[in-house]
């Protein structure tokens, strides 16, 4: 099961950070994500990292949209993985959700497991 928390109504230029919490069973092996989703628009890949098995470090991966102001992050041990957010922009409003995937895929279908979703909300 993940669970996303941290969304909110900001301003154009603020930051903000969500999380997400794994539970259940180990994430640690997994590609964690973060897709999100306006209305009327398809889920778009935000940005993933890399699970344990991936050698030295972690590999992290982002949408053309948010690089260069996004950065996620992930602490294992805690099963959690974090979403920072800068320069944040109107049209970055939407809902955002976590997932667990086998490995980095940029297409929602390819992971298995998904939050219940956290509404970003950037005022102009």
């Amino acid at each position: 099961r993940l669970v996303e928390s941290g969304g909110g109504l900001v301003q154009a230029g603020d930051s903000l950070r969500l999380s997400c919490a794994a539970s259940g069973r180990s994430f640690s092996w997994y590609t964690m994500a973060w897709f999100r989703q306006a209305p009327g628009k398809e889920r778009e890949f935000v940005a993933a990292i890399s699970g344990t098995g991936s050698g030295t470090g972690y590999y992290t991966y982002y949408g053309d949209s948010v690089k260069g102001r996004f950065t996620i992050s992930r602490a294992s041990a805690r099963n959690t993985a974090d979403l920072e957010m800068h320069s944040l922009k109107p049209e970055d409003t939407a809902v955002y959700y976590c997932a667990a995937g086998s490995s980095v895929y940029t297409t929602p279908a390819r992971y298995h497991y998904w939050g219940q979703g956290t509404q970003v909300t950037v005022s102009s």
